[in-house]
């Protein structure tokens, strides 16, 4: 079979440019409805995207000042968005640190019914002090047992989503037989974080599994990868690194007896488009004019878990900071952006440039013929099987791409023309999981009781 690119559509208010929101033609409060994202996913699925993508943290960002401080759960917003589309592949962002698996099971089989299979889950560990503080927690787990316990949650979340049969549901009228009781099986999951009966109260989603997705890279987030990814979102500034990444993470994959190519590597990029050099550069330092330093600076500080006040903007970053060796926090992305700052001799204020049109995502100024290159090259040159597409501004950077760059895509075959399946995992090649209680010899049937199921 030809190997075939995948693109992902990462959708974040505005844009991806922390400026973007100041742009003459955005829409400033666009964060707060869903008639922005319902549009960009409209755009995408037209133009064939395998899926859309939208981030989230529970934490309120920052004080609001300088850019909306959140947006719509969304979970719950690419309900409104399923309805508004037919084939594109949906995907949300939850934590397993604040979320219990029971819930979160049944809210992604739910999405994945009411959008005929096209769910897919980002799965985070949440990294903030702010938002264990919104848990009633007074610090935030280690990493070490923030991925324990993501390890687990997988574990109860597939049993639940396989604890019903794809043949349960029998409907039977004449013999009044709703479902075959032998067909709905208890987990009695007893582990270290969780205990969980069982089984969901809501059929195995269309999929078997939504999309599994990860966006760690840090050695524990590589790991847990390996073991239940599908989709990795990952952030590169170099081919070469990219190229690591990738050699790295399907070999791990390989070694934990999966097949490697089921599992899907896109790197973020931001393209800043112009039909010239000339015109992209200047795209690009509109949007760098509009920056606000105290807003990047506050970001920086976060990543590599120091005071705004030790990094004087016009100084390299201090040379304590270069030299820790790991943050419970945003580890691997800390070690990303110093590298980038060491390796082109930053100081602070440069550095807040070079991220502010992705938090460390590669932001490629160019002409829509260099953007299909940087694609091409990485794409077969083993460092990614396809790209998160993080416009700088949105629609506008979306729909540029869309009109001036994937036309030179398919004129390559790099790119499909049409959707060739309806689930997202038929998208992105996937095969659909096995139920584990079908295999299994003696698997036990739920015990569901007349008053369990009297409120039904």
């Amino acid at each position: 079979m030809t190997r075939e690119l995948h693109l992902n559509a990462f959708l974040m208010d505005t844009g991806h440019h922390e400026a973007s929101w100041r742009l003459p033609e955005s829409d400033a409060l666009a964060a707060l409805g869903p008639r922005h994202y319902v549009r960009l996913a409209q755009l995408a699925e037209d133009a064939k995207f395998d899926s859309i993508f939208f981030a989230d943290g529970q934490v309120a960002i920052g004080t609001g000042e300088f850019r909306a401080s959140g947006q719509l759960e969304p979970l719950t917003l690419l309900t409104a968005v399923a309805g508004a589309t037919s084939r594109i592949g949906l995907i949300a962002t939850a934590s397993t640190t604040y979320n219990e698996p029971y819930a979160l099971a049944r809210r992604f089989a739910t999405v994945d019914h009411v959008s005929a299979g096209r769910a897919g889950w980002n799965i985070v560990t949440s990294a903030t002090q702010e938002e264990a503080a919104n848990f009633s927690l007074a610090d935030r787990p280690l990493q070490a047992t923030r991925y324990e316990r993501a390890d687990e949650f997988l574990d109860v979340v597939t049993k639940l989503w396989d604890s019903w049969a794809d043949d349960h549901q029998v409907g039977d009228k004449e013999a009044g037989v709703w479902g075959d009781p032998t067909r709905l099986r208890a987990i009695d999951h007893v582990g270290t974080h969780f205990r969980v009966a069982g089984p969901l109260n809501v059929p195995r989603p269309v999929q078997g599994y939504p999309l599994l997705v990860q966006a760690g890279a840090s050695e524990q987030g590589r790991a847990f990868a390996a073991k239940h990814a599908e989709a990795i979102f990952v952030a590169h500034q170099t081919l070469e690194q990219a190229q690591e990444f990738y050699a790295d993470i399907k070999a791990q994959v390989a070694a934990a007896g999966r097949h490697p190519d089921h599992v899907v590597v896109l790197p973020g990029l931001v393209p800043i488009i112009g039909s010239t050099e000339a015109e992209a550069t200047a795209l690009a330092q509109q949007l760098d004019d509009l920056r606000i330093a105290g807003y990047g600076l506050r970001q920086l500080a976060q990543y590599l878990e120091v005071p705004e006040s030790e990094l004087p903007l016009d100084e390299p970053l201090p040379r304590y900071v270069v030299e820790q060796e790991r943050r419970e926090g945003f580890d691997s992305r800390a070690k990303l952006v110093i590298d980038l700052a060491e390796r082109e001799g930053l100081t602070v204020r440069q550095l807040l440039g070079r991220l502010g049109g992705g938090r460390g995502h590669h932001v490629l100024i160019g002409t829509p013929e260099q953007v299909a290159d940087h694609i091409e090259t990485w794409f077969t040159q083993g460092a990614a099987d396809g790209f998160n597409i993080m416009g700088a501004a949105l629609p506008s950077g979306l729909e540029t791409f869309i009109e001036t760059v994937l036309p030179i895509l398919r004129a390559r075959g790099l790119f499909r023309t049409e959707y060739a399946g309806t689930t997202l995992r038929e998208h992105y090649g996937l095969p659909r999981p096995a139920n584990r209680w079908d295999a299994a010899v003696g698997a036990p049937a739920a015990d569901v009781s007349a008053e369990a199921v009297s409120h039904a």
